[in-house]
């Protein structure tokens, strides 16, 4: 073969390899792919009321400022700003079963530990710019959870104008109960919300104090990301957050969902 010969074969084999690298880019996120990888990475799960299959976690959303009083506590006017969206990875979900108490393990670098109770929204069907008329189509199930917060470094990277993510998104952070399906325990727009420490109630409110509903936070959330099965959605907490230590025993309560406790240790 000449030279001319094995340039060309060189580059049409470079161009072919340079296709392929760019399909692959092209892939949805998430896809699979069929290439090996150098070890397993496990996939965060959470049971099923009812069934052997399991629900997995994509995403981890949670909605910000979405009870009034809640917003007005941590110092803003629910009617000049709506509600906002952060993230917590996907591993920080820890499965509480109902009838016992989880260990939940008190974080490192914090000295003021916060708890918030949420109604958690599980999501089948995924999509972008999702009509709010439409949104609770999207819905596989519901469950309940806290969304625990360091607060100490949250406020401190909030008043250095900084990311917060260290405050929120961290190892346990996201305590949650299997997974109610829509069909088994329809939707959720009332109802009673609480939670206790040590048998002392310290949130108690009604779904239907939500700023935003399921199904607006749906349609906003697609807006700004496109959704996907497997996501999920804690939407908001009421007011009188507040700080927790080791030895103390919280209990959570959404009517119609059974009741979770985990225990700081």
């Amino acid at each position: 073969m000449s030279n001319t010969s094995s340039r060309r074969g060189l580059l049409a084999g470079s161009a072919a390899m340079a296709t392929g690298a760019i399909a692959g880019c092209a892939l949805p996120a998430g896809a699979a792919r069929t290439a090996p990888t150098p070890f397993d990475v496990a996939v965060s799960t959470v049971p099923i009321v009812g069934s052997e299959q399991v629900y997995p976690v994509r995403r981890i959303y949670c909605i910000g400022r979405n009870y009034a009083a809640h917003a007005r506590e941590m110092g803003s006017d629910p009617t000049r700003e709506p509600p906002f969206f952060f993230q917590k990875p996907a591993d920080a979900i820890q499965v509480v079963t109902p009838g016992k108490v989880a260990d939940h393990p008190y974080p490192t670098l914090t000295k003021n530990y916060h708890y918030e109770v949420e109604l958690v929204v599980a999501l089948a069907k995924g999509g972008r710019n999702i009509p709010a008329a439409s949104a609770l189509d999207h819905v596989y199930g519901y469950s309940l959870g806290l969304d625990m917060t360091r607060r100490d470094l949250q406020r401190e990277m909030g008043d250095q104008k900084k990311p917060w993510e260290i405050g929120k998104s961290f190892d346990h952070s996201a305590p949650i109960g299997p997974i109610h399906p829509v069909a088994k325990v329809g939707h959720f727009a009332d109802g009673a919300i609480w939670l206790k420490v040590n048998g002392e109630t310290k949130q108690n409110a009604t779904l239907k104090y939500m700023i935003w509903s399921v199904a607006e936070q749906i349609s906003r959330l697609s807006q700004a990301f496109e959704l996907m099965p497997g996501d999920i959605i804690y939407s908001g907490t009421p007011e009188n957050v507040g700080p927790v230590v080791r030895g103390d025993l919280i209990e959570i309560h959404i009517d119609g969902l059974p009741n979770l406790s985990v225990r700081i240790v």
